[in-house]
């Protein structure tokens, strides 16, 4: 007959913050492509898109360099979330999480009530996500140089083991 084991704890790492960042990034990037996806599905996108228009946008060259821009900063954030030195890092995020805050409420703009469900769902998400990002970075820890731990080591009474 087994004995059975006790139950414990699983084990909690701690991520580094540069792999929280790029995972958050990744999940912004697959709700960007399966938005767009999806909108393929909604009647009359398809032929708008045939006839060369996309939202209320000519889909000429600006458009196309515009679209592949607003994607590719997202995606070299990846990148950069795990490459870049810590301050430039934390930085960077913020500055890209807050300016793509617009853009991506923007998407909304235009959209028919019937397909509100939809777009806020998938807007909410993204802003959520984009809000994750802004907290990580916003709260990266922060280690203590040398001469601040020199300074709070001297300031504390060294007990010897008898007095503990």
């Amino acid at each position: 007959m087994r004995t059975r084991q006790p139950l414990t704890a699983l084990e909690d790492l701690r991520i580094p913050v540069q792999a929280q960042l790029a995972a958050a990034w990744t999940s912004l990037m697959f709700l960007y492509a399966y938005v767009d996806i999806l909108a393929f599905y909604k009647p009359g996108v398809v032929d708008d898109i045939l006839a060369g228009v996309v939202h209320e946008f000519d889909t000429g060259p600006t458009f196309v360099a515009l679209a592949l821009t607003l994607m590719a900063i997202p995606s070299l954030m990846i990148l950069l979330s795990t490459t870049l030195p810590a301050r430039v890092n934390r930085t960077i995020n913020l500055v890209v999480a807050t300016l793509y805050i617009l853009p991506t409420i923007y998407n909304a703009d235009g959209e028919s009530w019937t397909y509100s469900y939809f777009y806020g769902f998938s807007i909410g998400l993204e802003v959520l996500i984009l809000a994750l990002i802004l907290r990580l970075a916003w709260t990266w820890p922060r280690t203590s140089s040398p001469a601040t731990l020199a300074a709070s080591l001297d300031s504390e009474t060294l007990r010897t083991p008898q007095q503990a």
